[in-house]
């Protein structure tokens, strides 16, 4: 790797910042993402986020979200969590043991308060009233004990309903109600189950309209967020990090920020019984066994990576056994719209993301390509991640998975602080050379997870170099910011972004869009094909100001948990209106 000095010198320029600013766009993940789920909407999981809480950060905040696209007027029958369904939410901080190392489980119970009348709430009175246990277990889901019981607010159908002393609840807002729903388990952990507003923002219709994005959109056309004044039901947990870390410590005795001590795996499911009755008086029942209906870990997975007719086959699989799917993210389907000698031309929208086929003169990532398979078993290799004697033949696995290299370990693994997964700052032209560390949420359990290295501080929500881009934006940082641009482990903003967990305000899509299109690779000194002199090249930008639609979410974040913002209200008319 040595024989390419024009990349000796890493002379990136300022300008890069400037395309990451707060004029990129995005799109989300869809809801529906498998054939079954999607006609069991009370059971599919919609979105997973992990995070240190910005406002507490000796906490991690996990939030599962089900129940996709409700209308906040969809009544008589307003949706809610099923009593049907077992909601789990999953953690894995040890390789070494099988399953889970700790399991949060929610059941729910209804109970119609009066069964005299049509309304939802009348009188003070709910129907139908949910309540919910929750569980956690430490033992591999062997045994579990009851940590927490609580009650699920009403929707938030109308300012009758929930404010009216006389016909209805009487309550103050409907703020008030969510506050109230939020209690502290007896182990520690903070609770909330509950209707919320959606937080994904997406262009729906242009984006599974066979990828015709609406990027910037027209006065005849405009971008439309698919998911706005759609709300969802969460389920979220404020958990002390003694409680996450394998050792039970806190995160003041982490060694450093990127300590592999500190990562966790996480992902949420969602369980029926095997067999269901239809009774004649008009009721229902179950029986036989649990069996996993949904699955959720990494945002897209199911959606955009795997295949239509392997959809429900991934949502009924646990990640212990996703090693059969590893072929979807070695050569990923998108990266083939992303290649002119594929189906490049095919999507318009996507013309800005070109996979790098001949970065440094040498190296083709493009699908079935050799990627980085010249360098198996060498001796520029020895002793970085892609050495068979220390991880093995995953990230090498044969001359036809390029893309085991970057997107397989984003998804499978996590990514080490070990070369070649450094920033390309410091390495003088060699991207196998140690660089600047910039992530490590390294937990090789071969299964689709979302990782988090609890060690890494939250960026402040008011921090100016905030960005919705997460890893991206750190990565430019590190590269381009004098203050930053050096070889020291330290803290960058963003660090604490997807794919390091996931928080609220991350646009996911476009994260993964440009991970597909080789901007990892780039980071950390394979760039792309147009390098001469300077990395910064035109295609380069082209990738880092890709827009795909909405900028943000249909309304803001609260600043304390559960952090979702309070659900749209039914009777309300206008986007803008919240109480």
């Amino acid at each position: 790797m040595s024989k390419h000095p024009l990349l000796r010198r890493l002379r990136v320029c300022v300008v890069l910042l400037g395309l990451l600013g707060p004029s990129v766009q995005s799109y989300a993940s869809s809801h529906r993402e498998a054939p079954l789920i999607s006609r069991d909407p009370l059971a599919d999981n919609t979105d997973l986020y992990a995070f240190r809480s910005p406002d507490d950060p000796t906490t991690v905040t996990i939030i599962a979200n089900y129940i996709p696209f409700e209308l906040p007027e969809g009544g008589p029958n307003y949706y809610n969590f099923s009593p049907d369904v077992r909601y789990e939410i999953h953690i894995k901080n040890k390789t070494a043991t099988m399953g889970d190392d700790i399991t949060y489980r929610f059941t729910f119970a209804q109970s119609n308060q009066d069964a005299s009348t049509f309304f939802n709430i009348r009188l003070g009175q709910q129907n139908l009233k949910t309540t919910y246990t929750c569980e956690r277990s430490t033992d591999g889901g062997m045994t579990f004990t009851v940590i927490y019981t609580g009650a699920v607010p009403a929707n938030n159908i109308g300012p009758r309903s929930i404010q009216d002393a006389t016909v209805g609840l009487g309550a103050t807002n409907y703020m008030s109600l969510m506050q109230a729903a939020i209690g502290t388990a007896s182990t520690g952990e903070k609770v909330f189950a509950g209707p919320v507003d959606d937080p994904f923002f997406v262009d729906l219709a242009g984006a599974f309209d066979v990828g015709n994005f609406r990027p910037e959109g027209n006065a005849t056309n405009p971008t439309k967020d698919g998911l706005a004044r759609f709300n969802v039901h969460s389920i979220a947990l404020k958990i002390p990090i003694a409680t996450l870390q394998k050792n039970g410590n806190p995160v003041s005795m982490a060694a450093n920020i990127l300590d592999p001590d500190y990562v966790i795996g996480v992902w949420a499911s969602a369980s029926r019984k095997q067999i269901k009755t239809l009774n004649t008086n008009g009721t229902d029942s179950y029986s036989g066994s649990w069996v996993q209906v949904s699955r959720l870990g990494m945002p897209l997975t199911n959606e955009a990576v795997i295949p239509l007719g392997m959809k429900d086959k991934w949502n009924a699989s646990n990640p212990s056994g996703d090693v059969q799917f590893a072929a979807y993210f070695s050569n990923p389907e998108l990266a083939l719209y992303m290649d002119n000698s594929q189906f490049g031309g095919a999507v318009p929208s996507l013309n800005a993301l070109r996979i790098q086929s001949n970065s440094l003169g040498a190296y083709d990532f493009r699908n079935g390509k050799k990627g980085l398979w010249a360098l198996k078993g060498s001796a520029a290799v020895a002793g970085t991640a892609l050495d068979d004697a220390i991880f093995g033949t995953i990230l090498l696995p044969d001359s036809m998975s390029p893309r085991a290299v970057d997107i397989l370990p984003i998804f499978y693994t996590g990514v080490p602080n070990l070369d070649p997964y450094q920033l390309a700052t410091g390495k003088n032209g060699n991207p196998l050379a140690a660089g600047k560390p910039f992530i490590n949420n390294f937990l090789p359990t071969l299964g689709d997870m979302l990782r988090l290295n609890m060690a890494v501080p939250p960026t402040p929500r008011n921090d100016p170099n905030f960005s919705s881009l997460g890893i991206v934006k750190a990565a430019v940082l590190g590269l381009t910011d004098p203050m930053y641009a050096n070889t020291n482990m330290e803290m960058i903003p963003n660090m604490d972004g997807f794919p390091n967990g996931r928080r609220l305000e991350d646009d996911v899509t476009t994260i993964e869009l440009q991970a597909v299109s080789g901007v990892a690779l780039a980071a950390i000194g394979l760039w792309y094909d147009d390098f001469t002199t300077n990395p910064v090249t035109p295609q380069l930008g082209r990738v880092l100001s890709f827009t795909a639609g909405p900028t943000h979410n249909d309304t803001t974040f609260q600043a304390s948990f559960p952090y979702v913002q309070q659900p749209w209200r039914g009777y309300d008319h206008t986007i803008q209106a919240r109480f």
